[in-house]
């Protein structure tokens, strides 16, 4: 997509560990929503960022990684070419991983009269993982370590066991919920727990975009 007039710089930031047979033909695929929007013919002509001082798009062969640090200009319905590579890389990745998403409002940088609460600006946390279990652990991860990153300002670390395990139990009965809702024959127990890619999202204040 060209990038004249487009309402968004959009910078996907994460890492995916994926399985060892997994070929630069199989990533050239699952990311084909990501470079078609670009425009591109082919994901070789889409891995440089918007950015310079961006890796963009890295296929690490030898250490069976995708690494993306990637800002193209966009409009709102990126968020389905991104549910479409979420849906592709769940079949190429080894375990779960997070994957930033950060919409920022290019008209936004360009009017200095305007306040911060004016920014259309939005952050997106998408999941993907080889099955529900591995995307409820990585979140279940990046969870705990918010929590514990926010109570050590009152608490020591020591005395937040408790607080972890309270965690814990939420998503285990989550993924309870999730394998009897597949049952056949039994209803879901509890609200349930989704198995798709995306995550908490939220707008607010302005994100750096990540360099590394």
């Amino acid at each position: 997509m060209s990038s004249h007039n487009s309402p968004f710089e959009i910078h996907v930031h994460g890492q995916v560990a994926l399985r060892v047979e997994v070929t630069l033909g199989d990533v050239q695929d699952a990311l084909k929503p990501l470079w078609k929007y670009a425009g591109a013919r082919s994901m070789a002509d889409a891995v440089d960022s918007f950015y310079e001082d961006e890796p963009g798009i890295v296929f690490v062969a030898q250490e069976h990684l995708l690494q993306m640090c990637w800002t193209v200009a966009g409009d709102e319905d990126f968020r389905q070419a991104l549910d479409e590579m979420c849906m592709n890389l769940n079949e190429l990745a080894a375990v779960g991983a997070a994957i930033e998403v950060t919409f920022y409002d290019a008209d936004f940088e360009e009017d200095e009269h305007q306040s911060e609460s004016d920014s259309r600006d939005d952050f997106v946390m998408l999941f993907v993982g080889p099955n529900p279990a591995a995307i409820m652990q990585v979140q279940r991860d990046i969870l705990v370590q918010d929590v514990v990153n926010l109570m050590e300002r009152h608490f020591d670390g020591a005395e937040l066991s408790g607080v972890v395990a309270e965690v814990d139990k939420l998503f285990v009965q989550r993924f309870d919920a999730l394998v009897s809702s597949l049952e056949i024959g039994k209803p879901p127990r509890g609200s349930g727990g989704s198995s798709g890619n995306f995550g908490s999202g939220h707008g607010g204040g302005r994100k750096p975009r990540h360099l590394h």
